[in-house]
């Protein structure tokens, strides 16, 4: 293979390509159509073409054949008159008639058959148009849909590689940060509430037992006039023992202080 019909087959098959790429189906399929129809109306220019030579070749054929028939009645006039050199002139005259007539008549058959045959062609092109019409309008449609569908899987496509897609991301799972964050301080604001309320229970009771320390501390002769007097012995061995108590009081209430 030379080098020129390499280069000429590599241009052809670019070509090819670039033809194939750039077909619309849509376009292709209009164009399709219009060029049948135009096919239908010089088929129909035709078909009338035909009929009118047709027309035309039937006229001239029953003129011949209506003088043939005429010179024939002279032929026979003379022939009566006796004038046998006149009737042999019409009988002539009658011939060249007979025979254009029989020419036109062939003529006239096979403008018959040809215009059959056109008339045929008409119909079926006719048919033929009305199908592609047809199918041109579902092949647009699917065509149209199949378009439509590319596009919405490329749009779908592009979505999940695309920065409006990734900003969507993000900010969902932003949001999902800022509820974690709120749930977690929910809690812990929950159990600090109840750390609170324990903390005042636990006061309370510290408070009741101080309260019940210093009334049992705090009882005197004056005050538990209706209870027996203690030796002499334990009112000394109390009072001897009253400091050791005031410490352990400062011990507790310090303890108190610190909780």
């Amino acid at each position: 293979m030379g080098l020129f019909d390499r280069i000429s087959r590599v241009v052809k098959s670019n070509l090819n390509d670039l033809v194939s790429k750039a077909e619309d189906p849509e376009k292709i399929l209009e164009q399709a159509l219009l060029e049948m129809q135009e096919d239908l109306i010089q088929l129909r220019q035709g078909v009338a073409q035909a009929i009118a030579a047709q027309k035309r070749t039937e006229q001239q054929y029953k003129q011949n054949q209506n003088e043939s028939e005429r010179w024939d009645r002279n032929a026979r006039l003379a022939l009566q008159k006796g004038d046998e050199n006149l009737a042999r002139q019409a009988l002539e005259r009658k011939k060249t008639y007979l025979e254009t007539a029989n020419t036109l008549k062939a003529t006239l058959d096979g403008q018959l058959t040809q215009i059959d045959t056109l008339k045929r062609n008409l119909i079926a092109l006719e048919s033929k148009i009305s199908e592609a019409k047809t199918k041109k309008d579902m092949l647009k449609a699917r065509s149209s849909a199949a378009k439509a569908q590319e596009q919405l899987q490329g749009t779908v496509g592009r979505m999940g590689t695309s920065s409006a897609m990734a900003a969507f991301e993000r900010m969902e799972e932003k949001v999902m940060m800022q509820e974690a964050r709120a749930q977690a301080v929910g809690e812990l604001a929950g159990n600090d509430l109840e750390s609170q309320f324990a903390a005042l229970e636990a006061g309370s009771d510290v408070d009741d037992e101080l309260a019940a320390l210093k009334a049992q501390m705090s009882l005197g002769p004056a005050t538990s006039s209706n209870q027996p007097s203690l030796p002499q012995a334990n009112e000394q061995s109390t009072a001897a023992k009253s400091p050791v108590v005031d410490a352990e009081l400062e011990d507790l209430k310090k303890q108190l202080d610190q909780l």
